[in-house]
């Protein structure tokens, strides 16, 4: 399993990953990140919900409630333009921080 030390500058480009094409909600995302990653990484609630605050406040997205009629409505977020963007940054920034750290890694 990952350590969230390990991966927390990246939780926002995680995020933003799963709302590229359709809106989700917090649950769900939760769920596709523990899905994706066979459960090396399981984002924690407070780090995911800390993050969408985070998100929303400098406009990389928007939220906004869903139709459910049955119990409370989820809350649904969405990326922006701007939130795009910033998903392209932080997918390059990963690049350049893999090839950097890999020349610190070796067979011992």
């Amino acid at each position: 399993m990952i350590s969230s030390d390990g991966i927390r500058g990246y939780n926002d480009m995680i995020i933003l990953y799963h709302i590229l094409k359709e809106p989700s909600y917090g649950y769900e995302i939760s769920r596709a990140i523990k899905e994706k990653t066979d459960e090396k990484y399981i984002i924690k609630e407070t780090t995911l919900y800390s993050a969408f605050t985070r998100l929303e406040k400098n406009g990389y997205i928007e939220s906004f409630f869903g139709t459910e009629t049955n119990g409370k409505r989820r809350t649904y977020y969405r990326i922006t333009e701007l939130g795009k963007s910033y998903y392209q940054e932080k997918c390059s920034e990963w690049k350049l921080t893999k090839e950097v750290v890999e020349k610190f890694c070796e067979q011992v």
